[in-house]
């Protein structure tokens, strides 16, 4: 690479430089589509809606982060018109998050924009090495969260 970068870096940190010039073209494509105000944190919240709704702390779950942060992202989305909370049909205690249909339109843009990423990925390594650094990634995440881990 250069002389400034490690010979052998942690896995860490290239999965978090490649991260960076991910999230770089999704928030490009974003703004390009009008979406200007959506901001990292709310990164955590669109992939794990499902169309009958969750809870706020099923999506902390999911994408891992705490419950505060991840209220905090669902509230500035509710203010923003990407999400909204309508009562839980079996538990009146709590609230389901659903996507508006504005908060549904951005799963196009950022699809599309993801998509565009992978397809240069392959072409500067190969469709093969993309799809085995995939499987690897998914078979290791899997392993991570299986119960007896």
């Amino acid at each position: 690479m250069n002389a400034d970068f490690p010979t052998r870096p942690l896995i860490g940190l290239l999965l978090r430089l490649l991260y960076q010039h991910y999230s770089q073209d999704i928030d490009a494509a974003l703004r390009e589509a009008g979406f200007d105000d959506i901001r990292p944190p709310h990164a955590n919240v669109f992939p794990f809606v499902p169309a009958e709704g969750i809870t706020v702390s099923r999506l902390a779950e999911l994408a891992r982060v705490r419950k505060q942060t991840m209220a905090e992202a669902v509230n500035d989305l509710e203010r923003r018109g990407y999400v909204e909370r309508r009562p839980n049909p079996n538990d009146r205690r709590s609230r389901l998050v659903f996507l508006t249909e504005r908060g549904a339109s951005i799963r196009p843009v950022t699809h599309a924009a993801a998509e565009r990423v992978e397809q240069q990925w392959a072409r500067l390594t190969s469709p093969q090495e993309l799809e085995e650094l995939r499987a690897a990634l998914l078979r290791l995440l899997g392993e991570l969260r299986a119960p007896s881990n």
